[in-house]
This record gives C-alpha cells, structure tokens and sequence, in this order.
C-alpha cells in the first residue's frame, strides 16, 4: 500500500496545486467567503483521518451549553438522507450520520442539523432555531463559509507540517491554511509528553502571532456504557473489540496496557454493519465498541459495551481555551 502511494506522487503535486490555486481563488475574492450574523465556531483539520473533531466537539458544547444556545452543524458522512436535516427524537442514525447522531444522543438539548451545503444549513438553522452559536464539524476546508473562530486538530505523530497532499500523504489541505486557525491542538499526545518534546513540536509548527498552540491526549472511561460494566470485569471474557473508525490504534494501546485480551474486528470508518455482518457479531460473547460504531450496532446486538473517550489537555491548555472561547462570545456578541 505505502509502495502505491509514493507511485502516485505525481498524482498528489496534481492535487496540492489545485488545493493551492482554490486557496489563492478565496484569499483574492474570486471565491467567495460568507460571513454570518450568527457566532460560528469551526472545529477541522488538514488532513484525513482521525484527529478527534468529535470529541473536540463535545468539549465545546460541555463547556458552552450552560450559558449558550448552541447548535452543531455536521455534513453527516454517509447518512441515507440528503439536504437540510434537523434532528429529532424520530431521527435515526441512518438518516443523520453516526457522528451528529451520537451527538444528538449526548446532548439532547443541543440542537444537531446536517447539510452537505453549510452555507444554508447555517441559515436554516438561524431561521428555525436562532442559536447564540453555531459549531461547525469538519468544516475547515469548506471555505464557502468565513468563520468566526477556528480550531485545527493535527495528531500527534502525523502532524500535518510532517504530512504530504493526497494520494501519497494524508494531507487534504495546503500546510499554510494552518494560518486560518486560531487554536492549533496537538491531539492524542502521549499522556506523558515531555515539555521539551511540546516546545519541539511548537517550533516545527512555528504559530502566528495571533495563535495558540495546546497539547491534549485521549482519556478512556473505565466505566463502561451501553451494557454498563467496567473495564477491569471484562477481565478473563473472550472480548471482540468491533471498530469503524479512521484510527483505531491508540484505542488498541490503551486497552492492552490495561491487560485487556481480545481479538479486534476493524471496519472502515462510519462503516454501516451488513446482515451478514451483524450475524457473525451476534455469535461472540462479548462485544466491546467505540462510541461512534454504538450508534449504530445497539439496536441490533447484545451484550454491546462502549467505551467513551475525551480529550484532556496537559498544561493549563483546558483554562486557555475556555478564556479565549469566553472572550470570542463577548467580543462578537
């Protein structure tokens, strides 16, 4: 696979100078960028696959639903629905997407639209809920919209100044869009990093002056959900772990350091199970799953645990983003 990829190198200077040229288009005005009266917070990255916008989301959400009407907008990746779509308690996860769907579930009073046009799903959404705030996921290279306030997640050990465009590297995006952003997170650090390691990386991604740059691991809840058990009691059980994410390797370290055994069934991301599939998970003992892949397997198997994960940030990272969030909502209020 990684021989193919550098064969289609010439592929990928082919797509990072149409990605270079559309960038150019919008800074000049050519394109245009549009800006709305509603507060909108844009969560992304320049490259494919995981960083935890997800979880950067629902950090977002805990840490502004007490004050804020807040609304998510999602394109909802692989849903079977088109268009505008407002959850609803009726909503399936079918129609919405696993991510906005798991978002829906969490967080039944905050409000959770879809559209692959987020132009309009943003005037939707001012005309039918009037939020304070709009979060906007995976929205980063959608440049049809200007928004407010941005954060851009690179992972730790594929960090997008280290990465090259498509086919060949992971990069969906032009490294210097970074610029856009105005809180840069390092996400899926080691818990344990090194602030000589932390200083290393802020060199290599050399912020603007305008901009932060944080560190944040993932943190796994022992204490798990769904059939709700702990960690340490699946002990001893023949465990299948059963993912559908984009990088399901941190979630592996993690429940091997905790002794865990068990054997992992790996799906693509946002993966909808077949019936043929859905058979062979019913005949194990015991099922354990990430969050996202819960909404879709629960209505369909037994014996389903989930564990949930978040992001904790090292340093005083959590207190530097609720101040500049907090000062982004009074400034633009």
């Amino acid at each position: 696979m990684q021989v193919l990829r550098k064969l289609l190198f010439p592929i990928s200077l082919i797509y990072g100078l149409i990605v270079y040229l559309r960038n150019r288009l919008y800074d000049l005005g050519i394109f245009s960028s549009k800006s709305f009266s509603t507060k909108t917070i844009c969560v992304g990255n320049l490259s494919v696959g995981g960083t935890g916008k997800t979880p950067m989301i629902e950090l977002l959400v805990k840490s502004l639903s007490d004050t804020y009407k807040v609304a998510i907008l999602s394109r909802g990746y692989k849903r079977k629905s088109e268009g505008f779509l407002l959850s609803t308690s009726s909503t399936s996860v079918e129609d919405m997407g696993d991510e906005p769907f798991q978002m829906k579930s969490k967080f039944p009073k905050v409000h959770v639209a879809v559209d692959a046009n987020r132009r309009n799903g943003i005037t939707e959404l001012e005309q039918k809920i009037k939020p304070d705030v709009i979060l906007l996921d995976d929205a980063f290279q959608h440049r049809k919209v200007k928004p407010d306030f941005t954060i851009l997640l690179t992972a730790y050990g594929e960090l997008y100044m280290e990465d090259w465009y498509l086919p060949t590297g992971n990069l969906r995006d032009t490294k210097g869009e970074a610029k856009r952003a105005n809180i840069i997170v390092v996400t899926k650090c080691p818990s344990d990093i090194s602030k000589l390691e932390r200083d290393s990386i802020r060199v290599k991604i050399n912020p603007k002056s305008h901009q932060k740059v944080l560190f944040s691991y993932l943190a796994y809840n022992k204490e798990l959900k769904g059939a709700e058990a702990s960690l340490d009691s699946l002990k001893g059980k023949m465990v299948t772990l059963v993912t559908g994410i984009a990088n399901p390797a941190p979630l592996e370290k993690f429940l091997l350091s905790e002794g865990l055994k068990f054997e992992h069934l790996k799906f693509k991301d946002h993966h909808f199970f077949t019936a043929e599939e859905l058979e062979v998970l019913k005949e194990k003992e015991c099922i354990l799953t990430t969050e996202k892949d819960y909404v879709r397997l629960k209505d369909k198997i037994t014996k389903l645990h989930y564990i949930e994960v978040k992001h904790e940030f090292l340093e005083d990272g959590m207190e530097l983003l609720n101040t500049d969030l907090q000062q982004f909502m009074i400034k633009v209020s």
